[in-house]
């Protein structure tokens, strides 16, 4: 269904729904959440009256997002989720000055997780003519004139939509392009077509800003013998595998002789970073190899390789908790067991990733805390890289705004010796953590981003700025089972 006005003057800026990755079958809002949502749009339409401007206009502002995150607390309280919450000053809600002291910040941003749509890729190929994929998206209704099919929607998806989301509306300096799981001969929703790829650096003038993954699964035929020329045709920056994917839908696990032979050709070819799909589960098939217990092995036996762990084992269907060495081995304790089993030492070799997890646990604070709480303490404060997986939920901005406020409550920092989130560990996992695995200076890419072709634009863009705080992946399991049939 087409939005309208309305319903654009009425969406939040800070998004919490049941939008999936794709990865994951979208998980409906409970109680807290939908009271949340509830209180932020009352404050939203008393406080723009309040301050005479448009609600439209009330929202775009730094001040809309405070008093949604404010709001967020509140309905949070009302359920006994305090163990973490969003830390703003009251006033932050009509004080603009005070609101964007609070809001906004000049952290290096390098997200590790980024996706957008190819409109003109060979995915397409392979549908059938009267086939529509992503025909669920917001833009679904969009079209384009002179467009050969009715699939002229997508355009509005690609590599535009990517860069104003991703570089115009949020604060992100880096990103890197990653991969969905897909056998070698249909890659849907990827950047590796060239055309699409050679666009957007072209746009962004430079390499500077974007770097790229090659997707491995050595399981099945042809990647494992792919590697090179991913290496030298892209040059890319890590291998990304899944190893809850493969032929049938079977997985695989690192410390078997397919994954330690992938690892063993990164290391010749001289990529040092492994990044690899734990958690976020497709479902019962395979689930075992969704779990992190060949993290450890790996890591001990190969010292001088980088292992970092998207979604850091996080399980949308598992409660997290204080680790206990007594806990199920589910979710993100799966990947403490791990490499607290091998005698992996924090700060080393293994990396936790964020897409996903943490725009889940936006809306779980308690849990948020938690996930929090455990990787500072056994993968590191050097260790935890952002992601958002966006372009799947938007813009990641509301991420970023609401991971910069987010912190640990005083009772769980005394009762489970979590670290305060301080300004300094925040900047280090928005963007200086992951300039060691991906060997690149935050200093030399400054200089860069501050003059190039897109900062201009960028600042041109802020003179009116038109954010439009919605999402595109699938919101419901009719929507992710589309998804799933083409796919």
């Amino acid at each position: 269904m087409k939005n309208t006005l309305d319903d654009e003057n009425l969406k939040l800026p800070i998004k919490l729904d049941s939008t999936s990755n794709g990865e994951f079958a979208p998980v409906p809002l409970n109680n807290p959440q939908l009271l949340a949502n509830k209180e932020a749009h009352e404050r939203s339409l008393k406080l723009a009256k309040k301050v005479n401007v448009s609600r439209r206009g009330f929202l775009k502002s730094s001040c809309g997002a405070a008093s949604t995150l404010l709001a967020f607390n509140s309905a949070f309280a009302q359920f006994g989720m305090t163990g973490g919450f969003y830390q703003l000053s009251e006033d932050s809600a009509v004080d603009k000055d005070l609101a964007n002291h609070e809001i906004s910040g000049n952290e290096f941003i390098f997200d590790v997780q980024g996706h957008f749509v190819n409109p003109n890729g060979d995915w397409l190929k392979k549908l059938p003519e009267s086939a529509k994929p992503l025909s669920f998206m917001p833009k679904s209704q969009c079209d384009l004139a002179g467009q050969p099919t009715d699939r002229g929607y997508l355009q509005c998806l690609g590599s535009d939509e990517f860069i104003k989301d991703v570089f115009m509306d949020s604060d992100t300096d880096l990103m890197v392009l990653s991969f969905v799981p897909s056998a070698p001969d249909s890659e849907p929703l990827t950047i590796q077509e060239a055309a699409a790829t050679r666009e957007i650096i072209n746009k962004m003038n430079g390499k500077h800003r974007l770097l790229l993954h090659g997707r491995v699964n050595p399981n099945q035929p042809g990647d494992l013998e792919g590697m090179e020329a991913l290496y030298e045709e892209w040059q890319v920056a890590a291998y990304k595998t899944y190893t809850q994917f493969g032929p049938e839908g079977i997985g695989y696990w690192l410390t078997d002789d397919v994954g330690l032979a992938m690892i063993e050709k990164a290391q010749k070819l001289g990529v040092k970073n492994i990044c690899i799909h734990k958690g976020i589960p497709f479902g019962p098939k395979s689930f075992e190899h969704s779990l992190c217990d060949d993290i450890g092995a790996v890591a001990k036996q190969y010292p001088d390789m980088n292992f970092i762990i998207y979604h850091s084992g996080y399980d949308m269907s598992h409660q997290e908790q204080s680790f206990k060495i007594d806990n199920p081995n589910r979710g993100v304790d799966s990947l403490i067991h791990s490499v607290l089993k091998h005698n992996i030492k924090p700060n080393t070799n293994v990396y936790a990733e964020l897409g996903s997890t943490w725009r889940f646990l936006m809306r779980e604070p308690n849990q948020a805390a938690h996930v929090m709480g455990k990787l500072l303490k056994y993968i590191g404060e050097n260790n935890i890289l952002w992601g958002t997986d966006s372009i799947w939920y938007g813009s990641p901005q509301d991420q970023i705004q609401a991971f910069r406020t987010f912190q640990i409550s005083k009772e769980f920092q005394e009762q489970f010796q979590y670290p305060e989130l301080n300004k300094h560990l925040k900047a280090k996992i928005f963007g200086l953590n992951a300039t060691n695995p991906y060997q690149i200076s935050s200093e030399e890419v400054g200089k860069f981003i501050k003059n190039d072709t897109m900062a201009s634009t960028k600042q041109n863009y802020l003179n009116n700025p038109t954010p439009h705080f919605r999402t595109y992946g699938p919101k419901t399991r009719r929507e992710y089972l589309n998804l799933l049939r083409w796919s």
